[in-house]
């Protein structure tokens, strides 16, 4: 079945960087767009970005633009999330998806704190 095991959240000082994975499988992941989302305490899921299948286009919410990117590995069915520059307001549980499914992982958390 479509599975999602995101993992790399962690505590971190603000300024500081993280790099989140997320194991895909159960679906043509080559083939895919996948997207990243958060969820802050207390607030909805947010969208944070987007590739599409060949690696060559994404998208950025405006909130991340010039500090976070996706990066994909088609062979090892891994998409990546380099977060730099971190910010008190990017603590939130990182989730990872394919949105042509309605399945979600567990997440990852983030907290950036000093």
């Amino acid at each position: 079945q479509v599975q999602f095991v995101e993992s790399g959240g962690g505590l971190v000082q603000p300024g500081g960087s993280l790099r989140l994975s997320c194991a895909a499988s159960g679906f043509t992941f080559e083939t895919s767009a996948m997207s990243w989302y958060r969820q802050a305490p207390g607030k909805g899921r947010e969208l944070v970005g987007t590739i599409y299948n060949a690696g060559l286009a994404t998208w950025y919410s405006g909130s991340v633009k010039g500090r976070f990117t996706i990066s994909r590995d088609n062979d090892k069915n891994i998409v990546y999330l380099q977060m730099n520059n971190l910010m008190p307001e990017d603590t939130a549980v990182y989730y990872c998806r394919t949105p042509q499914y309605n399945v979600w992982g567990q997440g990852t958390q983030v907290t950036v704190s000093s």
